[in-house]
C-alpha cells in the first residue's frame, strides 16, 4: 500500500486553512449564547468564565477531534444556561437559542 504524500499534504493544508475560521465561528457562536443569557438575567455563563473570546474555553476535545478527522462534523462545549434565572424563562430561552446560529 503506497501512501501519496501529496494527498496527506492536502489534508493537512485543508485542516490548517479551516482551523482559524472555525475557531472564530465556534467562539463567537457560544459567546453569543452566554452573552444573551447574561443580558436576560442568567449569570451562569459569566460565573463559569464562558463570556470570553478565548477559544479554549469553548472547544470540546472530542468535538474538535471529530472535526479534524471528518472536516465536516464537530461541536463545542455548550454554554451553561439556567432558565430559572431568566426573567421570562420560556420567551428568553428562545432568544438565547436564537443568539448562536452558525
Amino acid at each position: 500500500m503506497q501512501v501519496n504524500i501529496l494527498d496527506f499534504t492536502d489534508i493537512i493544508r485543508q485542516i490548517v486553512l479551516l482551523a482559524f475560521p472555525v475557531l472564530i465561528a465556534v467562539t463567537f457562536h457560544e459567546l453569543a449564547h452566554g452573552y444573551v443569557a447574561d443580558r436576560l438575567g442568567d449569570p451562569t455563563a459569566r460565573l463559569a468564565g464562558r463570556l470570553t473570546i478565548n477559544p479554549l474555553k469553548h472547544l470540546d476535545p472530542i468535538g474538535t477531534l471529530v472535526f479534524v478527522i471528518t472536516r465536516m462534523i464537530g461541536w463545542a462545549k455548550p454554554v451553561p444556561v439556567n432558565p430559572y434565572n431568566l426573567r421570562n424563562p420560556k420567551k428568553d430561552m428562545i432568544w438565547v437559542s436564537l443568539a448562536g446560529p452558525a
